[in-house]
């Protein structure tokens, strides 16, 4: 199975991805390193990308799905899947792939982006998230969870909706 974790910037999609794979014992990916170089120099620059920015992203994390498909292997990625066409990008014809949309108040997401530094997507662009975003309907192959609970919360919500046999948290987190 693949299990894509979406939602705008600052949804957690990152950390809940991470924790989930974790939990899981499976393959981890972040949807950030598979954008061209062009588009996080766009993003640093506060400039919102457009679908035409994002088709090559999509298609490198579909192309990413496939490979893990084909071998069988279970696996996590991060993928803001803002659009709905994306989301049907990724999930039409792979029936082994689920979405857990994580959705969040802007103000929530707001905090959180103004707490995270390093990072080369920028508070800046969090109202052109929103702008774009087109909310899910949940789905056989589309759970929405909260982004407001605990990553512990929210992954445990995530293995228990979608039936996955998960590994007990390790003692600390890890």
């Amino acid at each position: 199975m693949i299990v894509l974790v979406g939602g705008v910037a600052g949804c957690g999609k990152t950390t809940i991805g991470a924790a989930l794979a974790a939990r899981l014992r499976w393959v981890y990916a972040d949807a950030d390193d598979f954008h061209p170089a062009a588009n996080i120099t766009k993003m640093r620059e506060n400039i919102p990308l457009t679908d035409a920015d994002r088709a090559p992203w999509l298609a490198a994390i579909g192309a990413w799905m496939d490979e893990h498909i084909a071998t069988g292997t279970d696996a996590v990625v991060g993928c803001s899947a803002l659009k709905q066409r994306y989301r049907d990008e990724l999930l039409d014809g792979r029936p082994e792939a689920r979405m857990v949309f994580l959705e969040i108040s802007r103000d929530l997401a707001h905090r959180r982006l103004v707490d995270r530094h390093g990072h080369f997507f920028t508070v800046n662009l969090m109202d052109d998230q929103f702008e774009e975003l087109e909310l899910p309907v949940e789905s056989e192959q589309l759970i929405i969870v909260s982004a407001a609970e605990t990553p512990d919360r929210i992954v445990t919500e995530i293995v228990d909706r979608l039936g996955l046999a998960a590994h007990p948290p390790r003692p600390g987190g890890r």
